[in-house]
């Protein structure tokens, strides 16, 4: 019966580097610890125990170690050692300028040559823009079709 101790315990060691993997940031030393203390494990039990044992052992190793991972990677995200905080625009959080949408439909005139960003001047107002793809010379009457994000597409006013 003391030869299933040594074994028992390594796997269980293991099982608990597994876990630790998963709350710290080891760049995969836990990872290859907890790999060669299962593996060693194994070595013991089909060696000094029965290949059918070893066979259950390595069953329910293939078993567990995915449980263990869904379980720890489920905890880690219920932790505070994660992110909860989403930012919303209901709560004041805006990748956008407030005022990059009033730009729209407004036109204006190309300071730079446009291939395709530059700089364009509308209403008095000096704003980096892009084309669609195509290149535009300095002086040439634009029109701002889309703002998407802090991105102004302007397009050429034919």
């Amino acid at each position: 019966m003391k030869s299933y101790i040594v074994p028992i315990a390594l796997q269980l060691l293991g099982l608990a580097v597994i876990v630790m993997e998963i709350f710290v940031p080891s760049l995969g030393l836990l990872s290859v610890m907890a790999a060669g203390i299962l593996l060693y494990s194994l070595y013991l039990v089909f060696n000094t125990i029965s290949f059918s044992m070893g066979m259950v052992f390595l069953g329910v190793d293939i078993l567990l170690i995915p449980v263990i991972l869904i379980l720890g990677f489920k905890a880690l995200g219920a932790s505070s050692l994660s992110l909860h905080k989403k930012l919303s625009s209901r709560e004041g959080v805006s990748s956008q300028a407030p005022d990059l949408v009033s730009w729209k439909g407004k036109q204006g005139e190309a300071v730079t040559d446009l291939r395709p960003s530059g700089t364009v001047m509308i209403d008095g107002k000096r704003l980096d823009a892009v084309t669609d793809g195509e290149y535009m010379d300095a002086g040439t009457p634009v029109v701002v079709t889309l703002v998407s994000g802090n991105r102004i597409v302007v397009d050429k006013i034919e």
